[in-house]
């Protein structure tokens, strides 16, 4: 099984806050997570997970990419909602049929399992961000096209 390891720098979030003047305590606050919780994403001590990385995104009005350093653009054509794990599934399957892949072979491609990848396309469970980004990267798709907030 191949291991990929991108870097996501999601440092921008702390950019974000000091611009708009916010301490970590009101964007914890937001989250309904510690401040030492939040304070670790600010510091990329600890992975960041897809659902507070989207509230935060929405939260600011930009886009995922733009939080991930993937993009400078700040996202004026996205749309600020909650992730619909059914979307995500849709978009993910297109990945795979454009690229011409079975469920295993992209599993062993972003280094998970079959069944991962079976549930993700089902709706069943959401796209952890990690193996999210690894697909965006390697397939060349937007973040936020494949957890449908752009069309």
């Amino acid at each position: 099984m191949k291991q990929y390891n991108y870097e996501m720098d999601y440092s921008r979030i702390y950019e974000l806050r000091i611009k708009k003047h916010l301490t970590q305590k009101n964007i914890s606050q937001f989250l309904n997570i510690s401040i030492a919780a939040y304070s670790q994403f600010e510091r990329m001590d600890t992975l960041i997970s897809i659902e507070i990385l989207n509230k935060l995104a929405n939260y600011y009005h930009v886009s995922l990419d733009y939080l991930l350093k993937i993009t400078d653009d700040l996202g004026n054509d996205i749309i600020w909602k909650d992730l619909d794990r059914k979307q995500v599934g849709e978009n993910l399957k297109k990945v795979r049929k454009d690229n011409k892949l079975y469920q295993e072979t992209l599993a062993q491609e972003i280094g998970t399992s079959h069944s991962l990848i079976s549930e993700y396309e089902s709706g069943k469970k959401l796209i952890s961000l990690t193996y999210g980004y690894a697909i965006c990267k390697k397939y060349h798709v937007s973040l936020d096209w494949l957890y449908g907030k752009k069309k």
